[in-house]
């Protein structure tokens, strides 16, 4: 997946840095959410539905060697992800903020325990 691309991150494996795209884009939404800020909302929104987009298109390639069983989960976990955060076009509310968060957290977690395995 690798979606980090900052300097620092070099001392980072794979897992580590996907996990941390992930947090870091709860976090924006979290953050942008309390704050109440709109337009800082939707930003993050787009950031975490790009990460997504590229987590699905990742998975879905014929060569990736995870099980078919992580593959499907992960599709369908980034199919919700589009829904949910299309939904928040007429508005965001806390439920979906907070599944949307949750679901990066819990991925992201994931990502760490199997990079411990």
């Amino acid at each position: 997946m690798n979606m980090m691309t900052q300097s620092w991150n070099a001392e980072l494996t794979v897992f580590e840095e996907d996990a941390l795209a992930l947090t870091q884009a709860a976090l924006d939404i979290s953050r942008a959410f309390e704050a109440k800020d709109e337009k800082r909302l939707a930003a993050a929104l787009d950031h975490n539905l790009q990460v997504w987009v590229g987590i699905r298109t990742l998975v879905s390639q014929a060569e990736n060697p995870l099980p078919i069983s992580i593959k499907d989960n992960l599709i369908r976990l980034s199919s919700f992800v589009v829904q949910k955060t299309f939904e928040m076009q007429n508005g965001a509310n806390a439920k979906t903020i907070d599944a949307l968060t949750n679901a990066n957290l819990q991925i992201s977690e994931g990502l760490l325990e199997k990079r411990s395995a």
